[in-house]
């Protein structure tokens, strides 16, 4: 069993409704959806254990519709009852053991249209994040989306999203990734490593008549 890392994120309380400072959509009157800052939270970990070498962030929504048929489709609505799948928000991995938080808007400060390069940052390794798939082949938007973007339910879905925020702290300095890695590739390459964990969850729709 492994041990429990103390994890703070400044902007809203743990399992409370996200800010739209922090998603990658917010409400609007005219289009159901308007751009936000996608800023990433602050967010600082505590208690790790001896023997700590490396720390690795990963965020994901598991509420998310496990097929887009009635996706963002006016007159429908996602039903609660459609089976849901994990997608990935912020993969980041080799986070130098020194290291304890990431300031607001240190991963990510906008939208970046056509996503964000992956690679090696001076906290970490990053890797990709599902907006990679969800924007494949839109002239404007595709691209490969790197860090941290926030989030962006679908505004007919009627069931309010979870946006865990886990970080692990790691008996080795690197997983050795690279690439277009996103976090299922990470979770594999952490098991056997993981010696303490812990999650900040924040809720978030974009249904008016679902409130987060």
């Amino acid at each position: 069993m492994t041990a429990t890392l103390k994890v703070k994120i400044d902007g809203w309380e743990n399992g409370a409704e996200i800010p739209g400072r922090f998603a990658f959509g917010v409400p609007a009157e005219e289009g159901h959806v308007a751009l936000s800052d996608n800023k990433s939270p602050a967010i600082s970990w505590s208690d790790a254990p001896e023997g700590t070498k490396s720390f690795a962030i990963i965020c994901h929504d598991p509420d998310v519709p496990s097929s887009g048929e009635d996706v963002n489709q006016e007159g429908k609505t996602v039903p609660a009852s459609l089976p849901r799948v994990d997608f990935y928000h912020w993969v980041q991995v080799d986070i130098p053991v020194e290291y304890s938080n990431l300031a607001e808007g240190e991963v990510s400060d906008g939208i970046t249209p056509k996503g964000k390069a992956p690679g090696k940052r001076a906290y970490g390794v990053t890797g990709v994040n599902n907006y990679t798939d969800w924007f494949a082949g839109d002239p404007d938007m595709g691209g490969t989306y790197g860090g941290y973007d926030g989030p962006c339910p679908p505004w007919n879905d009627s069931i309010v999203h979870h946006y865990h925020f886990t970080v692990y702290a790691l008996d080795v300095e690197s997983l050795g990734l690279s690439g277009n890695f996103g976090g299922p590739e990470a979770l594999a390459a952490m098991e056997g490593h993981i010696l303490a964990s812990g999650s900040y969850v924040g809720t978030y729709s974009l249904n008016p008549d679902v409130p987060a």
